[in-house]
C-alpha cells in the first residue's frame, strides 16, 4: 500500500477526530473497572456484585451500539457522535455528585455504556471517507482508540487516592470529553459518499445467514475477552494477589496495552497469512495462556501469561475484521454494528463468569479454565467452516472478475 495515497484519499481531520472521540469514550467506558477496588470501600460487595458492577458498562455499550448504529444511518455519524458525547456527561455528572447507594451506582455503570457505543459512530465516520482498499487502515487508526482504556487503568485510581474520593474522577473526566466534543464539532465532517439508510429488513436478511452468527461468536470472544479482562483484572489482582488498588490497576494497564496495540497488527498479519489461519493461531494462543493463568502461578508469571493472552485477543479483533469484509462486503455497515454488539455481550459475560465461579468455589481456577475452553471451541469452529468459506469466497471472486472483464 502506498502510504501517501492513503493520506491523500480521505479526510485526515475527520479520521483523527474519530480517533479522539473513540479514545476518550473508551477511557470513560472503562472507568468503573479500575475504580471498583476503591469503590467497594464505600459500598462493600461480594464477588458477584463486583463482577456485575464492572460488567454493566459493557452491557450498556453493547445494547446502545445498535441504537447508535441506526442513528448514524439516519442523521449521520458526526451528529450521532456529538449526541453521544453530550449524553456521556449524564453518568459522569451523576457519578460525581449524586450517587448515594450501590443501586444508583449500578445505574451510572449501565449509562457509561453510552461511551462504549461510540464504536457505531466513530468507525463509519472515518471509514466512509476512504475507498475500499484503504478502509481497513482507516478503521484500524480510528479503532486504535480502544487504547483509551489505558488512561483509565493508569490514572483513575491515582487521581482517586490523590483527592481522597473516587467520585472526583467522574467530574474530572468531563474535561477531556467536552474538549474532544469541541474539536470534533469543528473538524469532523460526514462523508459525501454515505451509504443508503438501512432498514430492519436489511438486518433481518443478514441475521438469517449462519456466517453472521459465527462472526458474532468469534468477536464476542476476542473483543469481549479484551473488554471483559480490561474491566475485571484489577479486581482479580487485588483479590488473588493482594495488590493495592493502584498496583492492581498498573498491572492491568500492562495487559491492556498488549490488547490495544496489537489490534492493527492482527489485521496486518491476517492480510499476509490469511484471516482464518491467523485467528486459529491467536485463539490457540489465548487458550494456552488462559489455561496457564488457571493454575494461579506467581505474580510475575501470571502477568506474562495475561500479557500474551491479551495480545492474542487484541490481535484477534483485527483479524476478525479482516475476514468480515470478505464475506459481507456489501453489508459491512450492518455487520459492524451487529458484530460489535456481540463483542460487547461477550465482555459482559466474562466478569460474571469469573465472579460467580470465584464466589461459589473460592478460586479463579475454574473460571479461567472455562474461558480457555471457549477459545479452544473457536479454533474447532474455524477449522470446521474454513473449507466452506474458501469455496464461497473463491466463487465471489470469480463472479467479480467476470463482471469486471
Amino acid at each position: 500500500m502506498n502510504k501517501q495515497s492513503f493520506w491523500q484519499s480521505g479526510h485526515r481531520p475527520t479520521l483523527f477526530s474519530a480517533f479522539l472521540y473513540f479514545d476518550m469514550s473508551f477511557m470513560i467506558w472503562g472507568l468503573i473497572g479500575p475504580l471498583a477496588v476503591i469503590i467497594m470501600q464505600d459500598y462493600p460487595m461480594d464477588a458477584v456484585q463486583k463482577a456485575n458492577l464492572v460488567a454493566l458498562p459493557v452491557l450498556g455499550g453493547s445494547v446502545l451500539r445498535l441504537v447508535f448504529g441506526s442513528l448514524a444511518d439516519y442523521i449521520g455519524p458526526k451528529r450521532t457522535g456529538q449526541i453521544g458525547m453530550l449524553a456521556t456527561t449524564i453518568p459522569l455528572v451523576w457519578g460525581w455528585q449524586f450517587v448515594h447507594s450501590l443501586d444508583q451506582l449500578y445505574v451510572v455503570a449501565l449509562l457509561l455504556g453510552i461511551a462504549g457505543a461510540s464504536f457505531a459512530a466513530a468507525l463509519p465516520l472515518a471509514s466512509q471517507w476512504y475507498p475500499k482498499e484503504h478502509q481497513g487502515l482507516a478503521m484500524g487508526i480510528a479503532g486504535a482508540g480502544n487504547s483509551g482504556t489505558v488512561f483509565s487503568t493508569l490514572f483513575a485510581n491515582r487521581i482517586a487516592q490523590h483527592f481522597g474520593s473516587w467520585e472526583v474522577v467522574f467530574g474530572l473526566a468531563l474535561i477531556p470529553i467536552l474538549t474532544v466534543f469541541v474539536l470534533f464539532s469543528i473538524f469532523a465532517k460526514n462523508s459525501p459518499n454515505r451509504p443508503e439508510r438501512k432498514t430492519l429488513s436489511h438486518y433481518s436478511k443478514v441475521l438469517r445467514q449462519r456466517d453472521a452468527w459465527l462472526f458474532c461468536a468469534f468477536y464476542s470472544v476476542t473483543f469481549g475477552g479484551f473488554v471483559g479482562m480490561s474491566n475485571y483484572l484489577t479486581i482479580f489482582f487485588n483479590a488473588q494477589y493482594g495488590l493495592s488498588a493502584v498496583h492492581a490497576a498498573d498491572f492491568t494497564t500492562v495487559c491492556v496495552i498488549a490488547g490495544s496495540f496489537f489490534r492493527p497488527i492482527g489485521g496486518f498479519l491476517a492480510d499476509r497469512v490469511g484471516g482464518v489461519r491467523m485467528l486459529c493461531i491467536l485463539y490457540a494462543g489465548a487458550c494456552l495462556m488462559l489455561a496457564g493463568v488457571s493454575t494461579l502461578p506467581p505474580l510475575a508469571l501470571v502477568i506474562a501469561l495475561l500479557f500474551i493472552g491479551m495480545m492474542c485477543l487484541g490481535a484477534g479483533n483485527g483479524s476478525v475484521f479482516q475476514l468480515v469484509p470478505q464475506r459481507f462486503g456489501q453489508e459491512m455497515g450492518i455487520m459492524t454494528g451487529i458484530v460489535g454488539a456481540a463483542g460487547g455481550l461477550g465482555g459482559y459475560a466474562l466478569p460474571l463468569i469469573l465472579g460467580s465461579l470465584y464466589k461459589s468455589t473460592g478460586t479463579y481456577t475454574y473460571g479461567f479454565l472455562i474461558l480457555s475452553g471457549i477459545a479452544l471451541v473457536c479454533v474447532l469452529l474455524l477449522l470446521a467452516v474454513q473449507g466452506a468459506w474458501k469455496r464461497s469466497w473463491n466463487r465471489q471472486a470469480d463472479v467479480a472478475g467476470q463482471a469486471s472483464a
